[in-house]
């Protein structure tokens, strides 16, 4: 087998001095850090990019996660063709009116940069456009998102969760409204340049509040999948990309102290899984990662989506 290149993305925001201070992201940072290093990814600057907001790194750094450093680094994972990529996202996450009108609903899930209150968040569209649609051929990306409503983050079009007693599915909504088109439409096109993320009203979707973010309406369990939204727009694309989320769209992730130590209940739980089973199927991760959380009283749904319908019983490519 060819050697591949294996880069790999970590982004932890406690958001630190702020309103909205987390305590475990910059703990999943260091314990992602680890976990990779052990599976034989290089933790050198040209194989990994960290950025987090410790009061060490200064804010103009690269390594600073604003919108723009967060974007930029996304574009950087994606850009080589033939790697294995590997990204880790633990901070806020929110809902934000949806900018291009593929939710039925009206809202986008987001992440949120240290920079969201004069910036804006970063939208699911966005984040698919940067990750998944520009990503070079030939590329495996795998994604952990650690954060409140964060079950289509990336606008995945196959979405997968696991029952309390272990049994599978895939949406059978998005199932039904599958199909393939022969290009995803309203795609930015063009290169990444700084002037371009630096225009938050046409790259960064704003939101005026962060707690008008992060509010939802009612009960929204299957947000962001109805008659297969993310199916139609981007089935042609065929990327094999796979994420592991910590909860549904309409759900809050939760912290968790794990022996005095502060961390993310979902980054807790998948390293837990991967120490209980070093070689686990895509279906195994699934269903380990929801009985840990379970084991311990988290109420939150873990999530597995694919852009493509993949093979739940072929190993995780995380290596």
């Amino acid at each position: 087998m060819s050697y591949r290149r294996k880069k790999s993305l970590l982004i932890g925001i406690n958001y630190v001095g702020s309103s909205h201070t987390l305590r475990g992201c910059h703990s999943d940072v260091d314990n992602m850090a680890d976990f990779l290093s052990y599976r034989g990814y290089n933790n050198s600057h040209k194989d990994r990019v960290i950025l987090t907001d410790r009061p060490e790194v200064p804010h103009d750094s690269p390594y600073f996660p604003t919108g723009h450093n967060i974007i930029a680094a996304m574009d950087w994972l994606v850009s080589e063709p033939g790697c294995i990529l590997f990204l880790h996202y633990s901070g806020h996450g929110g809902q934000i009116r949806d900018i291009d009108g593929n939710r039925s609903t009206g809202l986008d899930d987001s992440i949120v940069p240290v920079d969201f209150e004069s910036r804006g968040q970063l939208s699911s569209t966005l984040l698919h456009e940067h990750l998944v649609t520009r990503m070079a051929p030939e590329c495996t990306l795998f994604i952990i998102m650690d954060c409140c409503h964060s079950g289509s983050a990336v606008e995945l079009p196959f979405v997968y969760r696991s029952d309390s007693d272990g049994q599978i599915s895939l949406m059978d909504n998005l199932k039904a409204g599958a199909r393939l088109v022969t290009e995803a439409q309203g795609i930015i096109s063009g290169g990444f340049s700084y002037r371009k993320v630096g225009e938050a009203q046409e790259l960064l979707a704003g939101a005026s509040s962060f707690f008008k973010g992060l509010r939802h309406i009612g009960e929204q369990e299957e947000e962001g999948l109805s008659q297969g939204e993310f199916a139609g727009q981007y089935g042609s694309e065929q990327k094999m990309v796979t994420m592991f989320s910590g909860c549904r769209d309409d759900q809050t992730s939760a912290d968790a102290n794990i022996q005095g130590e502060a961390t993310g209940a979902m980054t807790w739980a998948f390293l837990e899984t991967m120490k209980r089973n070093e070689t686990p199927s895509y279906a195994e991760t699934l269903q380990l990662t929801r009985r840990v959380l379970d084991e311990s009283n988290y109420a939150q749904i873990p999530q597995l989506s694919s852009g493509l319908d993949i093979n739940l019983d072929q190993m995780a490519l995380v290596l």
